[in-house]
Order: C-alpha cells, then sequence, then structure tokens
C-alpha cells in the first residue's frame, strides 16, 4: 500500500512562486509515474504535470514555462516548483502514484491560492 502526503501550499499573489512537495511511503518509488493535478471548486480534476520513472516530463499547456516537476527518488519525493503564478492557479493541487502494475494512489491534496 502507498501512502502520499502534499505539503507546501498556501496563499500567493499573483506573479509569486509555490513549492509544493509529495512524499510516498510504500511502493517501488523508483519505478512509479508520478503525477500533479489540480482541482478548482466545481470543475474537474486536471493534470498538470507528469514525472515518468525515466525522468521524462510532461506539462499542461496552460503551466508549461512555469511549472516544474522534480523527483528525489531517495527521499521518495515529487515536488513542483510554480512560478508565476495566476489567480487561474488556484486549487487542490493532489499528488498520484502509479505502480509498475498500473495501482493508482492519491494524496489528500494541498490548497494553493492565488490573489490577484
Amino acid at each position: 500500500q502507498v501512502q502520499l502526503v502534499e505539503s507546501g501550499g498556501g496563499l500567493v499573489q499573483a506573479g509569486g512562486s509555490l513549492t509544493l512537495s509529495c512524499a510516498a511511503s510504500g511502493g517501488i518509488f523508483s519505478i512509479a509515474q508520478l503525477e500533479w493535478f489540480r482541482q478548482a471548486p466545481g470543475k474537474q480534476r486536471d493534470l498538470v504535470a507528469t514525472i515518468t520513472r525515466a525522468g521524462s516530463t510532461h506539462y499542461a499547456d496552460s503551466v508549461k514555462g512555469r511549472f516544474t516537476i522534480s523527483r528525489d527518488d531517495a527521499k521518495r519525493t515529487v515536488s513542483l516548483q510554480m512560478n508565476s503564478l495566476k489567480p487561474e492557479d488556484s486549487g487542490v493541487y493532489y499528488c498520484k502514484f502509479r505502480s509498475h502494475l498500473s495501482q493508482m494512489y492519491w494524496g489528500q491534496g494541498t490548497q494553493v491560492t492565488v490573489s490577484s
């Protein structure tokens, strides 16, 4: 069983930066695909960024050039560096762990609020 704990959310002004972190326990972290999603009130949960087991990254068009996903397999963490934040980046950010057997695990989420 995999447990994920996100941290780093908060309130920031537009143009500011935040770094989210997700710590995993259980599972084989080094071969997992890791992702960040976000969900605004009343909206669906959308994929923000992905990092594969090989370290390849993919981003939603809305965050390209502003967000950076990274992983530290030794520390079993995945991070999301968010720069030049916009009010539309606000929402609950969730970490997702996809195992090599395609099992999916989610964290509890961390709130990000960007004020204009």
